[in-house]
């Protein structure tokens, strides 16, 4: 994985923003959310669709994106980090076939938009939405993640911003201590000191998240927070000889749990190297809002926000 940084200096922009959107966090939540009332012409919900619909025409209205990619998780059980961890996720009950199928339709959505849609069967939507910011950066873009995820803050630098778009909060790399008690650059050494029970990633244990903002404060980072663990049984903190024993002990399972948190930025995009919008396909999506059952209003404003032509029918 390509772990390459840019200077702040390297990368101030000179072209708009690019919107990167963790798709999944918003299908999910929509799933959950609304009715199921929703269904498609065959009879299958789609309260997943209807929900990320309107989320998405408000981001589109809101903010008029020229440069955005959507990205989704098709490497529910096949990505990369399943090869160095099978426990990797493993915690999570499988999505149902009444969700997967709204998964395909909101790619479909997106690309009737004009929207870029990435999605690879061995790296998940972080790597994706890293890997693209990577790209954009050279090209003088910065980037807005929209998305609540922890993890994606350790993307930040510069003038990117993280956007929690459900709870209207905005945040850059100099945010990112006050929220999680470690800088941007450090998330994912945190994440393998303390783990992460959402992704089943175990840390070190006995190591929580308080015990690793103490220890990479002092050190760091964990590297060299390995490399001087002699030290740590004289810094200032309850059970600071324990920590010292478990880092001992737990040292490769501390090296293997980073290399689960450190979202890649080498993941291959398609050909999807320019993020402009794209021309939306007004027929298709006319004919996924009657599919899906989307009422005038929201029709309206598809189409709006596609610049195609509305016919009411």
């Amino acid at each position: 994985m390509n772990r390459e940084r840019i200077d702040v200096a390297d990368h101030v922009s000179t072209q708009p923003a690019l919107y990167l959107v963790d798709a999944s966090l918003y299908v999910f939540r929509a799933w959950h959310s609304m009715p199921d009332t929703f269904r498609d012409d065959d009879g299958w919900p789609t309260n997943a669709v209807h929900g990320f619909a309107r989320f998405l025409l408000e981001l589109l209205e809101r903010e008029q994106p020229s440069h955005i990619a959507v990205a989704f998780d098709e490497a529910l059980d096949s990505c990369f980090r399943n090869a160095l961890y099978p426990a990797y996720k493993a915690n999570r009950e499988p999505a149902p076939e009444e969700l997967r199928r709204q998964f395909g339709q909101c790619k479909a959505l997106c690309v009737a938009l004009g929207l870029v849609v990435l999605a690879h069967r061995e790296y998940e939507a972080d790597d994706l939405i890293g890997s693209a910011l990577h790209v954009a950066r050279k090209r003088g873009h910065h980037g807005v993640i929209i998305s609540a995820d922890k993890d994606l803050s350790q993307l930040l630098e510069g003038l990117d911003e993280q956007w929690d778009f459900a709870r209207g909060q905005r945040w850059g790399a100099t945010g990112v201590k006050a929220r999680h008690g470690v800088h941007a650059h450090q998330i994912a050494d945190y994440l393998a000191l303390c783990g992460d029970a959402v992704d089943n990633i175990p840390g070190v244990p006995g190591i929580g998240a308080k015990t690793a903002v103490v220890l990479l404060a002092h050190f760091g980072s964990l590297d060299v927070l390995l490399s001087r663990i002699e030290e740590v049984p004289y810094l200032r903190f309850r059970g600071a000889a324990q920590a010292a024993a478990r880092l001992r002990l737990h040292r490769e399972q501390a090296l293997l749990c980073r290399q689960l948190s450190t979202i890649a930025l080498d993941a291959p995009l398609d050909g999807a190297r320019d993020f402009t919008r794209g021309q939306p396909d007004g027929v298709a999506l006319a004919a996924l809002s009657q599919a899906l059952g989307f009422g005038p209003l929201t029709r309206r404003r598809l189409h709006a926000a596609a610049g195609t032509e509305f016919v009411p029918g």
